[in-house]
């Protein structure tokens, strides 16, 4: 099993410099991957809340705000030369999927082919709508951005007609490096999730989930396979990010249950939180080796 970090950097405490040498100190202690989560805005109300807190607000510093994904990662692949870097998760429905497209080609070429496409519907319907798209139909919005963005990414001229999308003899270069395309991770709970998972997905990632819940979730996503006449290979990956709270022996119950990777949140992004938590994060990776 591999160990990777989930540390969606924040404003103030992720400065230039502690982006640089976290990356850096995460490569060198053998860290497979540096995931990070997204959002472009965030809201004084909103109609749902955030999933991840009991409050339903992300817990952002006071007078900062999420750093954008494409330039950190951009950043970090210029300041290591072994880490993957992954989405967790990007919002397709709330993007431009041709702009979407060439950013994710463009990372994974000059990261040399490090880079997960992880991707989810989203929860905040706030942002959805003042990114200019409807909430209601953003799961199909998604299917189809995703449709778009794997044939720029493997076909050499692309014609394109969808509801959303329309396009003749469109080119995009360079691909990217990975073949066929950048893996498509897929996040999510829903059916529709584990339906896109199968269809487009070279894995599926879950978030904030223990061992017990992770074996119900592969069982979901093993009936969408068979509903699809088909079959989870071996080569599928698993990727969880278990609870703060995950104690050590139980990576043991994640690799029984076929995990392929561990991104352990990260936590807090003070100096002195780092140097805390990332001991213990090397300490699952000796476990693992």
């Amino acid at each position: 099993m591999k160990i990777g970090v989930f540390a969606t950097f924040m404003s103030p405490n992720a400065t230039p410099t502690m982006i640089r040498d976290f990356g850096k100190r995460a490569e060198g202690m053998g860290l497979d991957s540096i995931w990070m989560g997204e959002h472009v805005a965030l809201f004084e109300k909103n109609t749902f809340g955030y999933p991840g807190s009991k409050d339903g607000r992300i817990p952002v510093p006071p007078g900062g705000g999420m750093l954008d994904v494409t330039a950190t990662f951009g950043f970090l692949a210029a300041a290591t030369t072994k880490l993957r870097f992954g989405t967790g998760v990007a919002l397709v429905p709330q993007r431009n999927p041709i702009y979407t497209a060439k950013e994710v080609c463009t990372l994974d070429w000059l990261s040399d082919g490090r880079f997960d496409f992880g991707i989810g519907v989203g929860w905040n319907k706030e942002e959805v709508e003042g990114c200019g798209y409807t909430w209601e139909d953003r799961g199909a919005r998604c299917d189809e951005f995703l449709e778009v963005m794997r044939r720029l990414w493997t076909e050499p001229v692309v014609d394109f007609k969808g509801k959303w999308i329309q396009f003749e003899t469109m080119k995009m270069d360079p691909k990217p490096i990975q073949k066929p395309h950048v893996p498509i991770i897929v996040g999510g709970y829903a059916d529709a999730a584990f339906r896109r998972a199968v269809q487009f997905g070279a894995g599926w990632y879950g978030f904030n989930l223990d061992p017990e819940r992770t074996k119900g979730m592969l069982a979901k996503l093993d009936a969408a396979f068979a509903k699809a006449g088909k079959k989870r290979g071996p080569d599928y990956q698993i990727i969880i990010t278990p609870p703060m709270s995950m104690k050590m022996d139980a990576m043991q119950e994640y690799a029984a249950l076929g995990v392929h990777r561990l991104v352990v949140n990260l936590g807090g992004q003070k100096p002195e939180q780092v140097d805390k938590r990332l001991p213990e994060i090397g300490a699952l990776v000796k476990q693992a080796a």
